[in-house]
């Protein structure tokens, strides 16, 4: 139906420039000869006028059946007003009986078979018509129509030169529309077999759950599905054009950068960057080769996201290991805690009766204080392996932290060029805590950072709150930052960090932070931690503002801590 519009509006539009080019001109000639006819200026006009209603009523029309019974209306006032004009410039003499030729070439442009034929054989009939009035004086006193000075013989053979120009214009221009409608109808089924395919498959590609991105052969991402914006938090604005190695934070090996340069098949691997939002991701990639009428023209990459199965399969191997330790050390540290006593008991009287030299006495010494530090930590594992009862209640994290921060500062005055900055959050911070379990949290996280800062420097505690989406549901989440300048954590230890009696400490029982993250746990929030070696590190508390939150963020798959 739009197709049958458009010709329609061409149609009109090329019936004002015709008109306006050869009555325009020969007007022209006319009034430069001296003469006037009335009929040029009335045709004219009347093409003109005609326009503006034509227009108005093909806004109106809305089927098919209508376009084409409006363009046949336009089409006969056409061959009318054209019958009108050759009468009055000279019947079969006329210079224009060429538009017959014009009108017979646009109307095969209506959608129906033999057109061209038809309307040719009205254009001789009306043609022939005006030769017979002509040729034998039928409208001599009319002074309408005067006879022509061809004779008859004349007067024929040019009607049979037209006739037959109308014709074969009528069959050719009738075969050529029949061949441009059905190529075109052939056309449009292919364009909407390739656009049902091209949606198709882009449905597809923005429907799976696995993420895919397409780069161009430079290696810069062309398109970015909504499962790999999901996955790693940045829109197709954020990453389009961009390397996709930058945005995935990739560097691989010599070894596969060789692979990359010829991927001639599927390249698996693994790559760990960070999400928009600065969090832990892990991603299994599939990348290949994108071909384009057999030529490769970029790269096609299908990923999956596993954090979560990586941080739930190191979390199912720590508490194997914590299970395994908890069994074998529950009733060793029984066993050695009575005999260490009665041991530490017994050098106590030696040391008293015994009249030893200095170096006996020295040696006892040391051996009962380091039997008192052997029970200090056996008493501290005893305590981390029973999870002691959380007393909670409704406080204000921001108060609890200001009633810590006063013991810190002492111990930051007994240490060297320690300098203590905070940042609280305005305003209440409310939390379902244990006050005594979370004071021992960040007691424990601020004396980890002095440790780590040997020669002095800046300890940054700032508090706050945001909202977290994990598996579709949202919630306030509390965090509480402690960010050193100190030395920084090693990669390879920060997997370990948590890990009971893991310490990189001379005098360290390797439970401080094993304490602060079991305590966090069973408040059910969770600890990221961001280290750079020689940059500092930075631990985060995060805690949820209601207990029961806690634990729905721990069923949707919240692991209980995570590398930021």
């Amino acid at each position: 139906m739009g197709n049958i519009k458009a010709r329609i509006y061409w149609l009109m539009g090329l019936r004002v420039v015709v008109v306006t080019l050869l009555l325009g001109l020969s007007l022209a000639f006319q009034v430069t000869k001296g003469e006037r006819i009335e009929t040029f200026y009335a045709l004219i006009i009347f093409t003109y006028t005609v326009t503006i209603p034509y227009a108005l009523v093909l806004r109106r029309l809305t089927s098919s059946e209508s376009f084409v019974q409006f363009a046949w209306a336009q089409i006969t006032i056409d061959f009318l007003l054209e019958t009108v004009l050759i009468a009055r410039t000279g019947g079969i003499e006329s210079p224009f009986a060429v538009l017959y030729v014009i009108s017979v070439t646009v109307a095969s442009l209506v959608p129906r078979r033999r057109v061209g034929l038809l309307t040719a054989s009205l254009c001789i009939i009306l043609f022939g018509i005006l030769t017979n009035v002509q040729l034998y004086g039928l409208a001599e006193g009319w002074g309408w129509l005067p006879p022509t000075r061809l004779s008859a013989a004349e007067s024929l053979q040019a009607f049979g030169v037209y006739g037959l120009a109308f014709l074969v214009v009528g069959f050719l221009s009738g075969a050529l529309a029949d061949q441009l409608q059905r190529a075109d109808q052939s056309l449009r089924e292919k364009e909407q077999g390739l656009s049902r395919l091209r949606a198709f498959h882009e449905n597809i590609v923005h429907s799976i759950s696995s993420g895919v991105f397409t780069t161009d052969e430079r290696g810069c991402i062309t398109s970015f599905n909504p499962a790999a914006q999901e996955a790693t938090g940045y829109s197709i604005e954020q990453v389009q054009g961009r390397p996709w190695r930058e945005v995935f934070n990739w560097h691989p090996s010599e070894q596969e950068d060789e692979r990359l340069l010829d991927v001639s098949a599927n390249m698996r691997f693994e790559v760990e960057c960070k999400r928009a939002d600065g969090n832990r991701l892990v991603l299994g990639m599939t990348l290949a080769p994108l071909h384009e009428q057999g030529e490769e023209t970029g790269l096609v990459c299908v990923f999956k996201d596993l954090t979560q199965i990586r941080d739930l399969e190191e979390e199912m191997r720590r508490k194997e290991w914590l299970a395994s330790l908890g069994e074998m050390s529950a009733g060793m540290a029984h066993e050695i805690r009575n005999p260490l006593g009665a041991l530490a008991g017994a050098m106590q009287m030696l040391r008293k009766d015994l009249q030893a030299d200095e170096t006996s006495q020295r040696l006892m010494e040391i051996a009962v204080r380091e039997a008192t530090r052997l029970d200090t930590i056996i008493t501290e594992f005893l305590q981390y392996a029973r999870p002691p009862a959380l007393n909670l209640a409704e406080y204000d994290l921001n108060k609890v932290l200001a009633e810590t921060l006063d013991l810190v500062q002492h111990e930051a005055r007994a240490r060297t060029n320690i300098r203590i900055v905070t940042s609280l959050a305005g305003g209440v911070l409310p939390g379902q805590i244990d006050q005594d379990q979370m004071k021992q949290v960040f007691w424990n996280l601020a004396v980890n950072a002095f440790d780590a800062m040997p020669q002095g420097g800046q300890l940054t505690i700032a508090t706050g709150c945001r909202k977290i989406d994990a598996g579709g549901r949202k919630a306030d989440v509390v965090e509480i930052s402690f960010q050193d300048t100190g030395d920084g954590i090693p990669k390879k230890n920060l997997d370990k960090i948590f890990l009971p009696f893991f310490t990189t400490k001379k005098q360290g029982s390797g439970l401080g932070l094993a304490a602060v993250h079991r305590i966090v746990d069973l408040h059910g929030g969770w600890i990221k931690v961001d280290s750079q070696e020689r940059q500092g590190t930075r631990f985060v508390v995060c805690l949820p503002r209601s207990a029961d939150a806690g634990v729905r963020l721990w069923h949707e798959g919240r692991e209980p801590w995570k590398r930021s």
